[in-house]
């Protein structure tokens, strides 16, 4: 979620979660921006477990090729699983092509009904492993007369959980959908979709351990025209004491630790003593005995530890007034 800019899950993740783990047809109604797509998207990602099977085992049907291409990308941003094959079947493609990208094996088909049932026609839509089968904007496939091509293709999936995302009910949708749900569960939320939060820019190294993360770190530093003021965050006061003597072997003297274990050593006391201090250029933080201050007129913050608190981290990069 927080790769969404989501602080928390949302009422219909919560409502619905457990549910569609467990293997139960689920219809969520919620309105536009309620968190229906990345419910469904986590719900498959998490239900399927890992890719490479040699035919699809997840049908989710959207009703417009923006909207193939927009629940593609929630999967790229919500996927850590490399295994996964994901295809996009939408009419501004040859068919051929589509029919050829489904026979070289893939796990997650985001389809428009209409093509999708013009494929499995042409035998280039295997539906025999389906698992889960969505249904997202289902009020708007009705309008736009999917209903044939919906219940062809859920005919022709044996057994599955079927999961039907929508703005609103109403009997025409409930006829489209009666014939393949079983015994669903019927979850309605009226949240709407929470204010947007603006972080400060982020950049993230991928290192395999402290040696590695100490010579970036040195590296990163001895830029000291750019690197002018930096606070460097750690987990534990022992960790910011290690640092501190590994970093240029110990011989920078603009290099602090806050509050640090032993008198004898220097350091601050005070992250605002520290800011205007122009002979102090790093300063190394133990979250474990940081109380949370405002890091104004800090450019640059560095995480050599993610903090324990996930939260202690989100609330650090987020800008408030």
């Amino acid at each position: 979620m927080n790769a969404l800019g989501h602080l928390s899950a949302k009422e219909i993740q919560l409502k619905t979660m457990s549910r569609i783990l467990g293997g139960q047809d689920v219809i969520a109604i919620g309105p536009e921006g309620s968190g229906k797509t990345t419910t469904y998207v986590l719900a498959t990602l998490m239900r399927l477990k890992t890719g490479g099977g040699d035919a699809p085992r997840a049908l989710i049907l959207v009703p417009t090729k923006e909207k193939v291409l927009e629940v593609l990308e929630t999967f790229k941003l919500l996927n850590r699983n490399a295994t996964f094959r994901m295809v996009g079947i939408h009419a501004d493609e040859p068919i051929d092509k589509q029919v050829e990208d489904l026979t070289d094996g893939v796990d997650i088909v985001v389809a428009i009904p209409s093509r999708a049932r013009a494929i499995y026609l042409k035998l280039g839509l295997n539906t025999n492993k389906i698992q889960v089968m969505v249904v997202d904007d289902a009020a708007d496939m009705v309008k736009k007369g999917f209903q044939l091509p919906i219940n062809e293709l859920a005919r022709s999936i044996q057994k599955c959980q079927h999961l039907v995302f929508t703005e609103v009910m109403h009997e025409r949708l409930n006829h489209m959908i009666e014939g393949f749900m079983h015994l669903p569960a019927t979850i309605e939320v009226e949240e709407l979709s929470e204010t947007s939060v603006e972080t400060y820019q982020q950049l993230i190294y991928q290192v395999p351990n402290f040696r590695t993360k100490l010579n970036l770190l040195n590296l990163l530093l001895s830029d000291t025209e750019v690197f002018d003021k930096v606070v460097v965050f750690v987990n534990t006061r022992l960790t910011a004491q290690t640092l501190s003597r590994d970093l240029f072997d110990g011989k920078a003297e603009d290099i602090f630790v806050y509050k640090p274990l032993f008198f004898d050593e220097a350091g601050y006391e005070s992250l605002d003593v520290f800011k205007v201090h122009d002979k102090a250029r790093v300063l190394i933080i133990a979250n474990e005995n940081f109380e949370e201050e405002k890091l104004t007129d800090i450019p640059f913050v560095i995480h050599f530890e993610f903090p324990e608190d996930k939260m202690v981290y989100i609330n650090r990069v987020m800008k408030t007034d």
